[in-house]
């Protein structure tokens, strides 16, 4: 079996090097192909999804930032149906790809080497990371040195993907199962 990941920008490919091979069973083939943002992502993604003929299964996923997630969804899911896949999973990082590292600060703390913050992972904010509209620059506030694909790579080794409180995190994953069947 192959999966193609269809991802809006660098870092996301970067955080899935590190996570897919926690998740992914043996001889499963996986392909992470990035774009230069969500236009990029939307508009090439017709042509790409075509150009993939063989058996094999779609993941998309982007982030929300500042847009209705239902929205961009049903969107991101009609592109795929009138592309002729109509079983192409669709996974909405809410609000942003920081939010999935800030529901697993153990990670971050071993990432930055930054000691105690796990703790703060029962802050009602990181316990919830999602509803964070913000999460890049809390993060930033956490880790003032961050940048998303060295942070991307960097914390994803260390993430651990049964802890994570990220609920997009989580749905992410199921997405991930639900493609491989």
């Amino acid at each position: 079996m192959e999966l193609y990941f269809m991802l809006e920008e660098p870092s996301m490919k970067e955080l899935l090097k590190m996570i897919l091979p926690k998740v992914l069973p043996e001889g499963v083939q996986y392909h992470l192909i990035k774009h230069e943002g969500k236009q990029d992502l939307e508009k090439s993604l017709p042509r790409k999804l075509r150009a993939i003929t063989h058996d094999a299964r779609f993941i998309v996923v982007r982030d929300q930032d500042s847009a209705d997630c239902y929205e961009i969804k049903k969107r991101l899911c009609d592109i795929c149906s009138f592309s002729g896949r109509t079983d192409t999973v669709v996974r909405i990082a809410c609000h942003e790809m920081e939010s999935w590292f800030l529901g697993d600060l153990q990670a971050v703390e071993k990432a930055y080497n930054i000691s105690g913050l796990s703790r703060r992972q029962q802050q009602r904010k990181y316990r919830n990371p999602d509803g964070l509209n913000n999460a890049a620059q809390e993060l930033k506030k956490l880790v003032p040195g961050y940048q998303k694909i060295s942070g991307a790579r960097t914390i994803g080794q260390h993430m651990d993907i049964n802890r994570n409180c990220s609920a997009s995190f989580r749905v992410f994953l199921e997405g991930v199962y639900k493609a491989l069947g």
